[in-house]
């Protein structure tokens, strides 16, 4: 069976898997997983095959690194700097002198062995993680908060893990020489996509947009996430460093929120191929014959971590937080796989040890799926605590508001009654041109495109008093409403349409009120003419 025939049987069999497993409520991710499980008992594929799809596969993770990059601007990060820089170093250290210790006592590593590998134990999974926090809506809520800034400094601290299986590889490189370089190509990286960002991206996205051409703008984020992948990739840096550092420029121009609605179909795509290599790795056989050490190893890892985290968190942050932040960071990473292949490649662990690993931490990500999956639930178990609610800082505002979309000549006049009636709204425009002249005219608009789905959540389409739809594209406005039905199925719908036949395309959609533009200019029309009509009859009567 050729590759391509092999890439179709892995789709299909995602598809049907996922379609089983959803009915009990199992995330697609173990799914995905599965997927590559059955494709690597049935087939045996080549090596150089499955290193070129995790290869693409890895993509994914620079995705979901970009998006993550969007929600933290580099103001918001630096509001996180305590998260990043302290529980992140303290996270790594700790556990990775706990792991290290162990190996090198009982296991009987040498001590270099013991420290790349137990680092390794240390980082968690960003792209678990990262996707059952966006799904669930708690990437910024205190726990998430955290577990997002330990997982930005765990990305950062798979550089010098690497650095350090070189070197201790190579015995005779100099530890000196090798730091002066990687802190150059770190200044080097950052102050390159740093200026780019603020001098050319916004201006340059402006005249892409202004094209009117969404394969333009679509082909320019792709450039620029996967341009900036490659330019810390050159470097040494991870994929994802530099798709993070991108996200997170382009999360201070005005069109962060389109980029992000237009992406998340690639990252999606590709992390769910992430998730399959990931299976693919697995060798039953192997898994079979260890399965006992697996377990053990496992649990242990996780236990520790937990922990670990748990009692450190605690010394700066409430019970709850610290417990649900060291729960939703107790698996251990992806970028842990690599380290594992690569010290294996170097002579530092043994094949059966790496194998015993590498199902460990597969094992152990598929456990955290479940845990991150019930998490309120295992917290609520074993601290019945209160817990306070959390606001998005982009979108703490959108609440109780109306959801304008379009700011064309209707769009202005329903912004004025809005602003004259002292009711709360925001505006959502999709062409340059007119989102800029709203902005001179002081409006709170934004440049996205009211058609998406992820567009509406972000601006708290569920959350709204109302949404109108004031578009003259009557194509647009079936599009939006049935965007609508997906983010927002409650929300109370206004839709303007131009006659009877062009309200029959929105007929069986959910809009509570559809207002026929030609019918209220009729009306309006003749009770002008009555009013005339009956002023001159009062008139004549007067006279007489």
């Amino acid at each position: 069976m050729n590759y391509l025939s092999v890439i179709l049987l892995a789709v299909f069999l995602s598809v049907v898997i996922n379609v089983l497993l959803k009915r009990f409520h199992i995330p697609t991710v173990i799914g995905y997983i599965a997927t590559g499980i059955v494709v690597t008992s049935v087939f045996h594929l080549h090596r150089d095959f499955t290193h070129q799809l995790h290869a693409i596969a890895e993509f994914g993770i620079v995705f979901l690194m970009f998006t993550i990059g969007l929600e933290f601007s580099f103001r918001y990060l630096a509001k996180m700097k305590r998260e990043v820089m302290l529980f992140g170093s303290l996270q790594l250290t700790t556990s990775g002198l706990v792991f290290g210790f162990f190996l090198h006592r009982f296991v009987h590593m040498d001590y270099q062995s013991a420290i790349v590998v137990g680092l390794a134990l240390g980082l968690s999974s960003t792209a678990i993680v990262l996707k059952m926090l966006d799904e669930s809506g708690q990437m910024h809520a205190p726990f998430g908060r955290k577990a997002v800034g330990i997982l930005i400094f765990q990305d950062m601290a798979v550089i010098p893990i690497l650095l350090m299986i070189s070197i201790f590889a190579s015995r005779g490189s100099d530890l000196g020489t090798m730091l002066w370089h990687t802190l150059k190509d770190a200044a080097i990286v950052g102050v390159v996509i740093y200026l780019v960002g603020k001098y050319v991206l916004e201006w340059g996205l402006g005249q892409i947009v202004r094209t009117n051409s969404k394969e333009i703008f679509i082909s320019t984020i792709l450039l620029i996430v996967v341009g900036a992948a490659l330019l810390a990739h050159t470097f040494g840096f991870s994929y994802s460093l530099g798709a993070f550092l991108a996200g997170m420029m382009l999360a201070e121009t005005h069109y962060k929120y389109q980029i992000e609605a237009e992406l998340i179909p690639f990252r999606d795509l590709l992390l769910g191929l992430f998730f399959v290599t990931v299976g693919l790795q697995i060798d039953l056989h192997a898994v079979a014959q260890n399965i006992g050490w697996i377990v053990l190893v496992t649990l242990a890892v996780m236990a520790v971590k937990f922990g670990t985290l748990f009692l450190l968190l605690r010394l700066f942050t409430r019970a709850r937080v610290a417990l649900k932040t060291a729960l939703t960071l107790s698996q251990v990473g992806e970028f842990a796989l690599a380290i594992f292949a690569l010290a294996q490649a170097n002579g530092l662990i043994e094949a059966r040890i790496t194998q015993i690993l590498l199902s460990a931490v597969i094992l152990s990500m598929i456990v955290s799926v479940f845990i991150l999956g019930h998490i309120r639930t295992i917290a609520d178990k074993l601290l019945p605590e209160p817990e306070p609610e959390f606001k998005r800082p982009e979108s703490a505002g959108f609440s109780n508001h109306i959801i304008v979309c379009g700011y064309g000549p209707l769009g202005r006049k329903v912004a004025e009654e809005l602003k004259r009636a002292g009711s709360r709204y925001i505006i959502l425009e999709h062409d340059i041109r007119r989102m800029e002249e709203g902005q001179k005219a002081g409006e709170p608009i934004f440049f996205a495109n009211a058609a998406n789905a992820e567009v509406l959540r972000h601006f708290g389409a569920r959350r709204a008093c109302a949404v109108i739809v004031a578009v003259d594209n009557a194509r647009h406005l079936r599009l939006i409403c049935e965007a609508l039905e997906q983010a927002a199925p409650r929300a109370n719908v206004v839709a303007k349409v131009k006659t009877r036949s062009e309200a029959e395309l929105i007929k069986g959609l959910k809009v509570d009120h559809v207002v026929v533009e030609s019918e209220v200019i009729a009306r309006r029309l003749v009770d002008e003419a009555l009013q005339c009509r009956l002023d001159l009859h009062a008139v004549k009567t007067a006279t007489h």
